[in-house]
């Protein structure tokens, strides 16, 4: 798994620097996707978490990229990836 911050840094109105995380991109590796049919799934449950904007799915190298406002824990995403009838293996 790895995962991207997309930051802000900001200014305040004291001076006081403040960094504001606007997305998080991360890249799971998920087992057992054969089909078109699998990255449906996987997209269809991944795309139902709170905050997920975007899910893309290389069914050729078996990952998942997941784009959210906020940082997503690993056990949702297992989750949904178990409802979609695949295993998160990172």
């Amino acid at each position: 798994m790895s995962t991207f911050y997309e930051r802000l840094a900001l200014v305040n109105p004291r001076g006081v620097c403040v960094t504001l995380v606007l997305m998080t991109t991360t890249t799971y590796q998920v087992k057992g996707m054969t089909c078109g049919h699998c990255v449906s799934a996987v997209t269809s449950e991944v795309s139902a978490i709170a905050g997920v904007s975007d899910v893309q799915v290389d069914l050729e190298t078996g990952t998942v990229t997941v784009t959210a406002d906020q940082p997503l824990s690993e056990d949702t995403v297992r989750e949904a990836v178990d409802e979609a009838g695949y295993e998160l293996v990172s």
